[in-house]
C-alpha cells in the first residue's frame, strides 16, 4: 500500500518540508527587529533630568502664561498671516517649476545613470538642511525680508517635490511615450501626452501637501528675520507677552486647519478623476 505521507495526491496528511530557522527572516523582519532594538536601546541610554521634576506642575504653569489670549494682537497677526501665505504661495510655485525637470533627471527609467546619481545626491543634500536653516541662508543672501523666506522655503521644497516626482515617474508606464518617440514624436510631446497624464494627479497632490507645509513653516521662519507671522511670534516671545503669543498661535491653527480640510477635498477630487 502506498504511504500517504509520501504522496501529496493521497487523501491523508502531507508531510511538509521543515525550513531552516534563518529562512524565516526576510529583509522586513530583520529591519523590524533592528528598529525595535534601536528604540529599546535609546530608551535605556538617553539622558533624562538629573533632579526631581514636577512635570505636571510645570505644564500647568506654562499653559497659564498663554491664558487668556490677548485680542489686541489679532490685527498684527492677520497682517503677518497675509505675508505668510504670500511667502508660502510663491515658494511652492517656484519649487514646483524647478522640481519637475529635477524629478525627470532623478528618474532611473528616464535618465542616464550618471545624471540620476548626481541629481539624487543633490536632492539628498537639499533635504538634509532644515527649512529654518535654509531661511537663514536666505537672510544671509538678501537680508531680513520676506524674500529670504521665499528663498529658504523654495529651496527646501525642491528637495522633497523633486523626490516625489521622480518616484511617481518611475512608477509610470514608459512604454507608450517611448513608442511615440520611436514614431517620430518629440520627447516633450511624448512626456506631455503619454507620461504626464499618468502622474498629474499625484504631482498636484504633492504640491498641495507642500503648500500646507510651507504655510506652517512660513509661520516660523520669522524667527530668523525671513518675514511672515513668525516675526510676531518672535517679538512676543522676546518680551514675554505670552497672551499675545497665544493669539498668534490660534490664528495659525485656524489657517492650518482650513488648509488641511481644503487640501483633503482637492486631493479626493483629483484621486477620483485619476481613477475615472
Amino acid at each position: 500500500m502506498n504511504d500517504p505521507k509520501r504522496h501529496p495526491s493521497a487523501s491523508g496528511p502531507v508531510e511538509r518540508p521543515v525550513l531552516p530557522w534563518h529562512s524565516r527572516f526576510d529583509l522586513v523582519s530583520v529591519t523590524s527587529v533592528v528598529l525595535v532594538a534601536a528604540v529599546v536601546g535609546a530608551l535605556v541610554t538617553i539622558d533624562g533630568p538629573r533632579r526631581d521634576v514636577d512635570v505636571l506642575g510645570n505644564l500647568v504653569r506654562f499653559v497659564g502664561y498663554f491664558l487668556p489670549p490677548d485680542p489686541s494682537a489679532l490685527g498684527p497677526a492677520l497682517g503677518g498671516l497675509v505675508e505668510t501665505v504670500q511667502i508660502a504661495l510663491i515658494a511652492t510655485a517656484a519649487a514646483v517649476a524647478v522640481s519637475l525637470p529635477l524629478g525627470v533627471a532623478a528618474s532611473r527609467n528616464l535618465s542616464p545613470r550618471p545624471l540620476v546619481l548626481a541629481t539624487r545626491l543633490l536632492l539628498n543634500v537639499v533635504r538634509t538642511i532644515p527649512s529654518l536653516l535654509w531661511a537663514l541662508i536666505g537672510v544671509v543672501l538678501v537680508g531680513t525680508n520676506p524674500v529670504a523666506g521665499v528663498i529658504g522655503l523654495a529651496a527646501y521644497s525642491v528637495g522633497y517635490l523633486a523626490k516625489f516626482t521622480s518616484d511617481a515617474l518611475e512608477a509610470a508606464d514608459v512604454r507608450v511615450p517611448r513608442s511615440l518617440t520611436r514614431a517620430g514624436a518629440s520627447h516633450v510631446a511624448a512626456f506631455r501626452h503619454a507620461l504626464w497624464p499618468q502622474v498629474r494627479a499625484t504631482a498636484w497632490s504633492h504640491a498641495l501637501w507642500m503648500l500646507e507645509y510651507n504655510v506652517r513653516s512660513a509661520s516660523i521662519v520669522g524667527y530668523v528675520g525671513a518675514g511672515g507671522i513668525g516675526t510676531w511670534l518672535h517679538t512676543y516671545q522676546e518680551f514675554g507677552q505670552w497672551e499675545r503669543f497665544a493669539t498668534v498661535l490660534l490664528v495659525i491653527l485656524v489657517v492650518v486647519t482650513v488648509l488641511d480640510l481644503l487640501g483633503e477635498a482637492v486631493r479626493a477630487r483629483l484621486g477620483g478623476r485619476a481613477r475615472g
